[in-house]
């Protein structure tokens, strides 16, 4: 497992955007930077497992295996996704420059994301009364506007004494709190925060420790066991819990359960986290370069699993056998892996990742750019 405590010194240097938050590196002797392809690796690998999970909404009711894969890909591939996100928000402090990256770079992006799933939801669900409604996010907007308000609170955790079990209480709190409301998706917000508080104290020397031959080894019954008992349970588990959008009493069940699934599900989610990132390669491979992608493919391939539900793609014959549920599932991580590819984002990058320059102020601009340069030999700068 991995053992972290709250440090006082330097981050190393990792540059990133808000929308591509995967680190740098550094050759000292010409200056020159690189991505790390590890976390391009596992960024492009959680987010194939987001798109299989989705591909396999359909599928539950009429197969128990695909029903219990679905529970045991849901139980760890957004909590991997979010343990990155906050380790690669470790050095947001507030600064001009990142405010304006996290308002072009996730505020903006939501806004206009959430505005195209509406419309899309009115015309391809031929329902055209469907209500506009920033605070109420649709689909898969809710993890930019979730990542919006984690990375603007990154700060006060660092200051925080004991983060991670505070972060814990919180998202215990929320899952019995039913009058909360679902401005925001604040129940998701909330419960899931405890990878993200998590992710920011984590070093690089955690992830290596990760990738040990012990532990890789370790995570094939950790892995196996949890397989079976996916299919062991899953007649008996509300698929509920897993989205962590509803309070306990909320789902039907006593107060006390939410407490109790917060904790079961964020040690299954933490353990099968740690299995996945052991077996993420750390060398270069022909998806690396699609890792920079991952924020284009999430938020596109929501219109194509909506559209294949409205427009019953799934009513094909061939869908409801076992080989045609293999084929769905090669086709949902075709579908996300070219959508992160080059010539898709160069497409869409003016609503994924927009120019904003001309609504900040001329400090916040002079800002970013020295803080662009590479600082003096010897400096260590947080990002």
């Amino acid at each position: 497992m991995l053992h972290v405590r709250n440090q006082g010194a330097p981050l190393p240097v990792a540059r990133a955007t808000v929308a591509d938050p995967t680190p740098a590196v550094t050759d000292a002797p010409s200056g020159v930077t690189s991505r790390d392809p590890y976390f391009d690796n596992a960024k492009y690998l959680a987010i194939v497992l987001v798109a299989v999970g989705h591909a396999w909404t359909p599928l539950r009711d009429d197969s128990r295996t695909a029903s219990a894969l679905y529970l045991f890909v849901y139980t760890f591939h957004m909590p991997a996704f979010i343990l990155i996100a906050g380790y690669f928000s470790r050095g947001f402090t507030g600064r001009p420059d990142q405010l304006k990256r996290l308002i072009s770079g996730i505020g903006v992006p939501y806004l206009v994301f959430e505005i195209a799933y509406i419309l899309f939801k009115r015309w391809g669900d031929d329902d055209p009364d469907y209500p506009f409604s920033i605070l109420d996010p649709y689909y898969v907007t809710w993890f930019l506007i979730a990542l919006f308000v984690w990375r603007f609170t990154a700060p006060v955790w660092r200051v925080v004494r004991r983060p991670v079990p505070v972060a814990l209480a919180v998202a215990a709190v929320a899952a019995i709190s039913p009058h909360l409301g679902d401005d925001l998706n604040i129940q998701r917000v909330l419960q899931f925060l405890p990878f993200f508080v998590l992710g920011l104290l984590l070093r690089p020397e955690h992830f290596e420790r990760v990738r040990r031959p012990g532990v890789r080894a370790a995570a094939v019954p950790v892995v196996a066991a949890a397989l079976v008992t996916a299919y062991a349970v899953v007649p008996r588990v509300d698929h509920s819990w897993f989205y962590r959008t509803h309070s306990a009493q909320e789902m039907g069940a006593p107060w006390w359960a939410g407490v109790v699934m917060t904790f079961a599900l964020t040690a299954c989610g933490l353990a099968l986290t740690v299995c996945f990132l052991a077996w993420v390669p750390a060398r270069r491979t022909w998806y690396t370069a699609l890792g920079a992608g991952t924020i284009y493919g999430y938020l596109l391939h929501g219109f194509i699993a909506k559209g294949s539900r409205w427009w019953d793609w799934y009513a094909a014959d061939w869908v409801n056998s076992p080989a045609g549920r293999v084929v769905v599932t090669v086709i949902g991580a075709a579908v996300i892996t070219a959508l992160c590819t080059a010539p898709v984002r160069r497409m869409f990058r003016f609503l994924v990742e927009p120019s904003m320059d001309w609504a900040f102020t001329k400090e916040t601009k002079e800002t970013a750019r020295a803080d662009h340069h590479p600082a003096p030999s010897g400096w260590s700068r947080a990002r």
